[in-house]
């Protein structure tokens, strides 16, 4: 497994992550095989959101509830979890008293003193950004969190946070697949006229932004078009047919090729896999540091439908 450092946690981090959002309706031993093949495989980041579930922090008990970590082994994994959500309506609420009773909620149904890193789960219009300085000000001076972050931030939106905010901005979650790639797709077609791919619906570069920043971004819905899975769906045949070839010219399965275009490129991103199957999750890993060459990165990208100019 390919890690890299994560400053903000002063530690290394792999770049696959087992999002947990799933595992609601997963018995115990589920669950115990889901996680155990993951940290078999090097996988000890676990993406967690008090939204996921059946019911509120639903998904960070059924986790808790089965793996029953003892201290050593929490220790040695990251638990991140993500807050902002409120399913009434929906709505989006980044206020201080939200955030601290959300937070607290976490870490009743994790079992544990502390998460390893917070993020704000989407934009609230709202925001009121001394009011989140405030919550992550106390949340790390009581030991509570360690790192932050944000989920499906443009640029000018941490930009709004981070001039209050005395943490770094740690991570931003961000939707990225083959098939779902405007974060990047958007930057190869820049000033072409007449092109819808050339047309900014990210933000305004948000991928670069991040990379300047020593942001990680955290690719959700990696193996996600935006009407299902591509993987071996017949509405991506030319995407499908790359996939196979470059799979079997490196003897890994597909989802370890969809898994490397991420993770292939030079942004240091993290693959959050949301899958609730263990083979899979093996077969992400093998794409971990799968190293794609530069024909073959982009073969996929121009297979998915984007635009080379």
């Amino acid at each position: 497994m390919k890690t890299q450092e994560m400053a903000a946690l002063g530690r290394p981090v792999p770049n696959v992550v087992l999002g947990m959002m799933r595992i609601r309706n997963l018995d115990d031993t589920a669950v115990r095989a889901l996680v155990r093949t993951a940290l078999d495989e090097g996988v000890d980041y676990f993406d967690h959101a008090d939204i996921y579930g059946g019911e509120t922090h639903g998904c960070e008990r059924r986790f808790a509830e089965a793996v029953a970590l003892t201290p050593s082994e929490r220790e040695r994994i990251v638990l991140q979890t993500k807050c902002g959500i409120v399913r009434d309506g929906p709505y989006y609420d980044f206020s201080y008293e939200h955030i601290m009773s959300s937070v607290e909620g976490s870490l009743r149904a994790l079992r544990t003193d502390y998460v390893d890193v917070l993020l704000l789960h989407r934009p609230d219009a709202l925001v009121e950004p001394d009011e989140v300085a405030r919550a992550f000000a106390d949340l790390e001076s009581g030991g509570k969190v360690r790192a932050f972050g944000v989920s499906n931030h443009t640029p000018r939106q941490i930009e709004l946070l981070r001039a209050s905010v005395a943490q770094p901005i740690a991570v931003n979650q961000l939707r990225l697949s083959l098939a779902h790639a405007s974060i990047v797709a958007q930057g190869l077609a820049s000033n072409m006229p007449g092109l819808d791919q050339s047309v900014s619906v990210d933000g305004g570069g948000v991928l670069d932004y991040c990379r300047r920043n020593g942001i990680t971004v955290q690719a959700w819905s990696p193996f996600q078009s935006p009407t299902g899975v591509f993987l071996g769906s017949p509405s991506y045949p030319e995407l499908n047919a790359a996939i196979e070839r470059i799979a079997a010219a490196h003897g890994v399965p597909p989802v370890a090729v969809a898994t490397a275009w991420i993770t292939r490129h030079p942004a240091r991103m993290q693959v959050v896999v949301g899958t609730t199957t263990p083979a899979r999750v093996s077969a992400a890993a093998q794409g971990s540091a799968l190293p794609l060459t530069r024909p073959e990165w982009y073969d996929l990208f121009r297979a998915a439908g984007h635009h080379i100019p």
